[in-house]
């Protein structure tokens, strides 16, 4: 009888809601972090291009990068709903599951806020000055990291999530 009570409370009705919580945290934030990057990084090319049309191509960049933060959001999302079980789902998992999709969510905001702005000025400053463009792209590249740290610590969460208590 106890072990009856011990299984309804490690693995009640409502505990999918935490995993589905986390899925959609993951998009919804990593997707604002891109949206905010794409619009930041757009204005500078905007103002950019008005001057040095021939350079826009390469000042795409940190507009694909920027994109590429809400693909993080994305992956983490679906390996979350691929592992919502609604016989076997404990609160544990749930939990593990929703602040799995925050921390990329976060992350996923804080590397788009970093490109939208490295983007910005860097490319307005890449339309003056050629040199700029290496140093631009290595910014770029450790503002994306950012996310892609968000994931893998997500990914790691993930492997903790347990479920055999529910059996």
């Amino acid at each position: 009888m106890d072990k009856v009570k011990y299984l309804n409370a490690a693995c009640p009705d409502y505990a999918p809601f935490f995993g589905f919580a986390g899925a959609a945290l993951a998009t919804i934030f990593s997707s604002i972090g891109s949206a905010y990057g794409t619009a930041k990084a757009g204005m500078g090319i905007a103002g950019m291009g008005t001057f040095r049309p021939e350079l826009i191509m390469k000042s795409l960049i940190p507009v694909v990068m920027a994109g590429i933060v809400a693909v993080y959001g994305l992956v983490v999302s679906v390996l979350i709903a691929g592992q919502i079980d609604d016989k076997k789902y404990s609160l544990l998992t749930g939990f593990v599951h929703m602040f799995s999709g925050i921390t990329t969510g976060l992350a996923g905001i804080a590397s788009g806020y970093a490109i939208g702005i490295v983007g910005d000025y860097c490319v307005r400053g890449y339309g003056q000055q050629a040199k700029l463009y290496v140093s631009m792209v290595l910014v770029l590249i450790f503002a994306e990291v950012l996310g892609l740290y968000g994931l893998i610590v997500s990914l790691i969460m993930n492997t903790r999530a347990d479920n055999t208590i529910c059996n």
